[in-house]
C-alpha cells in the first residue's frame, strides 16, 4: 500500500473523554516490530491494529520503531544489509515513524537488549516531547525486550505504559529464567497488559503476571482488504489447477513449512504455494527436490502484503502448521478472501477457527494429519461465501473499541492520583 493512503474507514467515531478536553488522546507507539521501507512485511499487524485505531478519531500516535544497528562491514550480508536499509525516519499511511538505532551484542544480546533499547532511545523520546509532542501514554508491542524498554522509559518520563504480548515473547523467550524475571518486572510496572488471545492471557498468567490487569484484545481482518475473488481466474493467471494449497509465513523451523512439503505427495494432485522468506528455504527446496515434488512446490518469496490477496483467492485451502501462534492474522486474511484453514490445533487457533465453515484443525502437527485434514476439506469443502461470513465477525472494531476504553481507563486512573 502506498505511504500516503488514506486511513481505513471506521464504524465509529469516538471522542476520549477527560481533563484533555475534545482532543484525541495522544499515545507512543514503541515497538520494534514495525514495518518500514526496506521491511513492508516487517510486523505489518502492529501497524494495521494502529491505522484502524486511529481511523476513529478518538487517537492520535506517533511511532518509535527501534531497529538494530551494526558496523557496516556486517551490514554487507543478508539479513544486517535489510537493517541498514531501513531510513531514520518515514512516513507511512499517513503515521510519523522514526527508527532510533540500538546497539546489538553478540552473545550478550539477548540479556542486554532490553537495556540497551532503551538507553538508546530515550534521547530520541525525549527529543519528541520537546517537540510539542507530549503524549499521554506508551502502547508497546511485544514483552521482550520491547515491553521491558518502554516501561524504563515510561518510568523515567512518568507516563503510564500498556505492553501488547504477541506470541513468542510470552510463549517461548520466558523459558529463559533471567529474561522471565526482566518480563515479570515490566508486567508489574505497566499500567496494563494486551494479549491477543485467550490462550496467550492464560500462559501469561502462568508465568507470574497478574490476569486482573490482563485485556484480551484479538487481532482482525481488513475486510476491505481483503475479499473473495474469483479463484478460477487466479488460479489461470498463475497457471495453477485445482487443488492448491498454500503455506504462508516466514521461512522458519516453528512455521512448519517442512511439514506441508511433507503433507503434498498424500494429497493427489494438489500444488502448494509457499509465500515467505527466511534462512530455511535451502533446506526447503532440497526437501521439496529430495521428495520429488519439483514441480509441486511453488516458492513464491515475500509476497508483499497488499498482493496476498490475490494468492488467497488462488488457493482453495491455507494450510497452518506452526507450533506456536498467538493469533495469526494469515487465518483471518485467508477466510476473509473466501478461503477455508487447515491449522494446528494449538495457541490461539482454536479461538480463530471455531467453525467448519473457516476450515478445520489439524489434530496433530505430522504431515499424515495436516494431509488427512486437507482431504476432508477438499472433499466437502465450505461455500466460499460462507467462510468470507465468517471472516465478517473479526473486523477491527471490537478491537479499536477495547483499546479506547482500556486508555481512557489508564487516564482516569492517572489523573486522579
Amino acid at each position: 500500500m502506498p505511504p500516503h493512503s488514506p486511513q481505513p474507514e471506521a464504524s465509529a467515531k469516538h471522542t476520549a473523554a477527560g481533563p484533555r478536553g475534545a482532543r484525541p488522546l495522544r499515545i507512543l507507539t514503541y515497538s520494534s516490530l514495525y514495518p518500514n521501507a526496506a521491511q513492508a512485511n516487517h510486523g505489518v499487524f502492529v501497524e494495521n491494529r494502529l491505522r484502524h485505531l486511529l481511523a476513529s478519531g478518538a487517537v492520535e500516535s506517533r511511532v518509535v520503531a527501534p531497529v538494530p544497528w551494526f558496523p557496516l562491514k556486517a551490514a554487507m550480508f543478508g539479513h544486517y544489509a535489510a537493517l541498514a536499509q531501513v531510513p531514520a525516519a518515514e512516513r507511512r499511511h499517513g503515521i510519523e515513524v522514526s527508527h532510533p538505532r540500538y546497539p546489538v551484542i553478540p552473545k550478550l544480546g539477548m540479556t542486554l537488549a532490553p537495556w540497551l533499547m532503551y538507553a538508546w532511545t530515550r534521547r530520541h523520546v525525549a527529543e519528541i516531547l520537546r517537540s510539542g509532542y507530549d503524549f499521554d501514554l506508551i502502547d508497546a508491542h511485544y514483552f521482550y525486550p520491547d515491553g521491558i524498554a518502554a516501561v524504563m522509559l515510561g518510568r523515567a518520563i512518568g507516563k503510564p505504559v500498556t505492553i501488547t504480548a504477541r506470541g513468542t515473547d510470552i510463549n517461548l523467550i520466558p523459558r529463559y529464567p533471567l529474561a522471565r524475571r526482566m518480563i515479570l518486572w515490566a508486567g508489574r510496572h505497566a499500567a496494563a497488559m494486551i494479549a491477543v488471545c485467550q490462550a496467550l492471557k492464560t500462559e501469561m498468567t502462568s508465568i507470574g503476571l497478574d490476569g486482573a490487569r490482563i485485556r484480551v484484545l484479538r487481532n482482525g481482518v481488513d475486510l476491505s482488504a481483503f475479499q473473495p475473488s474469483d479463484g478460477a481466474a487466479a488460479r489461470s493467471d498463475l497457471g495453477l489447477k485445482s487443488p492448491v494449497l498454500l503455506s504462508v509465513g516466514a521461512l522458519i523451523p516453528r512455521k512448519g513449512h517442512d511439514l506441508v512439503i511433507q503433507a503434498l505427495p498424500r494429497i493427489p494432485g494438489a500444488t502448494l504455494l509457499i509465500a515467505g522468506q527466511g534462512p530455511e528455504e535451502a533446506r526447503l527446496r532440497d526437501l521439496a527436490a529430495r521428495l520429488e515434488l519439483d514441480a509441486r512446490a511453488r516458492f513464491l518469496g515475500p509476497v508483499p502484503h497488499a498482493e496476498l490477496k490475490t494468492i488467497y483467492g488462488a488457493a482453495d485451502v491455507l494450510v497452518l502448521a506452526s507450533d506456536r501462534e498467538g493469533w495469526p492474522n494469515v487465518l483471518l486474511e485467508a477466510m476473509a478472501c473466501g478461503t477455508p484453514v487447515a491449522a494446528t490445533d494449538i495457541w490461539g487457533n482454536p479461538e480463530v477457527v471455531t467453525e467448519a465453515r473457516a476450515g478445520r484443525l489439524i489434530p496433530t502437527r505430522t504431515p499424515e494429519a495436516i494431509a488427512e485434514t486437507v482431504r476432508a476439506i477438499l472433499a466437502d469443502p465450505p461455500a466460499r461465501a460462507a467462510t468470507r461470513a465468517y471472516a465478517e465477525g473479526f473486523d477491527w472494531q471490537e478491537t479499536t473499541d477495547g483499546q479506547i476504553a482500556l486508555f481512557n481507563e489508564i487516564m482516569s486512573r492517572t489523573q486522579t492520583r
